[in-house]
């Protein structure tokens, strides 16, 4: 059983990758397609309750924000591991704009970026893993802390 937090600002990969890497194996957690934190929270409880392994697909940019999900993972027997995915702001920004759904407002990708608190293994998390797109491809590295964001 495995839940995976995904971190890092919009446009930087995140749901791309769930696609590629876990689509076939964990159910997707968004954000953006529930609309509400409740309707989040719900979908966590009901696969931690059934054992089915997750990806939280969120900008998930505070560690206070990431404790409450770490800790109930934890509780219920779940390996967590989070993926960083690190990006420059305007290769971000260049993504975003390129969506073929909903575009995030600019302002808002500005104000994640300089708020995301890279995650640390202190965090309760059993793996980390930094994530970057180098060309067309992912490139998933392991973790070396500290880190700063880019």
């Amino acid at each position: 059983m495995e839940a995976v937090l995904f971190i890092g600002v919009q446009g930087s990969g995140k749901t791309t990758f769930y696609k590629e890497r876990f689509a076939a194996s964990h159910t997707q957690i968004s954000g953006d397609a529930l609309k509400t934190r409740g309707r989040q929270r719900v979908l966590i409880d009901e696969c931690l309750a059934a054992k089915q392994p997750f990806v939280v697909d969120n900008t998930n940019s505070l560690r206070r924000g990431r404790a409450d999900i770490i800790a109930r993972a934890k509780a219920a027997g779940f390996r967590v591991v989070g993926y960083y995915f690190r990006c420059e702001l305007r290769d971000a920004l260049q993504r975003n704009n390129q969506r073929a759904g909903k575009v995030i407002p600019r302002v808002a990708v500005v104000v994640t970026f300089k708020k995301l608190e890279p995650p640390l293994l202190s965090e309760g998390f059993d793996d980390l893993r930094l994530v970057e797109i180098q060309g067309n491809e992912f490139v998933v590295r392991p973790w070396s802390e500290p880190l700063s964001q880019a």
